[in-house]
């Protein structure tokens, strides 16, 4: 068992938006180090797929097919997995528009799916956490969450309502052994990002290279995306007993962004 385990208990971890990208890399690394992993996507299919993959080199998993914006789904899963120990709230979609021509519906949809889904997940944890005084939560969430880019009015403002919704929880679980924290990569190679490379080659009229080149990676000293070893050792160290006392905090990967 891994040393994260605070007994010889098995701990369950639930992620959300494990189908793929750095959702799947999550779930793959916490099966391989003895957690049960409730793999939850709105591709039931997807979710099958990385539960077998656990499975397959003797880990447990279950795929559960969960949209983060429907509070009946939220109640399903965490009735059927009442002790869920380890939740990672990273399900996510993107939208880039200019504010005057972004759908309403949509700018409520990436909310919804954003902020509110993990608010309402943690919100249905939280009671069972606290019963057996353990808990930890990781929202991934983004360098949007501390700057902005054009075009991304939305998810900029629940990537950054995410901070401050994880420092209140922060505060009403202190006493308790549960942390909150929020994990900030610039970009990840991910199909979320491979589209939006797209959508913003479209938005600028340049080519995907160039929005690779002049507008992702510029900002950044490094100039290199980040990967998913670097994201699951980083929740690693946040289930850790290492960082017990490290809560309401969120941990930049940005290769340089935020320094300048």
């Amino acid at each position: 068992m891994s040393s994260e385990f605070a007994s010889n208990e098995l701990r369950i971890a639930l992620v959300t938006g494990a189908g793929s990208g750095i959702g799947e890399a999550m779930a793959l690394s916490l099966g391989r180090s003895g957690y049960h992993v409730v793999v939850s996507d709105l591709n039931l299919d997807a979710a099958q797929l990385v539960s077998d993959a656990i499975q397959a080199v003797g880990g447990m998993a279950t795929a559960f097919k969960l949209d983060v914006s429907d509070q009946s789904a939220i109640d399903s899963v965490v009735s059927q997995f009442p002790k869920i120990d380890i939740l990672v709230n990273n399900a996510g979609i993107q939208y880039v528009a200019k504010l005057e021509s972004f759908p309403a519906d949509m700018w409520r949809k990436l909310n919804d799916v954003l902020l509110v889904g993990p608010a309402m997940l943690t919100r249905a944890v939280l009671p069972g956490m606290k019963s057996r005084d353990f808990g930890r939560i990781i929202n991934v969430g983004s360098i949007h969450a501390h700057v902005a880019s054009p075009y991304k009015s939305a998810y900029v403002a629940a990537k950054h309502g995410l901070i401050g919704f994880s420092k209140v929880v922060a505060l009403e679980t202190a006493q308790h052994n549960i942390t909150i924290n929020t994990l900030c990569p610039s970009y990840v190679k991910t199909p979320l990002v491979e589209k939006q490379i797209a959508l913003q080659a479209a938005e600028h009229g340049i080519s995907e290279d160039d929005v690779i080149n002049k507008i992702m990676l510029e900002p950044m000293p490094k100039k290199a995306f980040i990967s998913f070893e670097e994201l699951t050792a980083s929740m690693h160290f946040l289930i850790s007993d290492a960082a017990k006392n490290m809560t309401g905090q969120s941990l930049v990967i940005d290769g340089g962004w935020t320094i300048k």
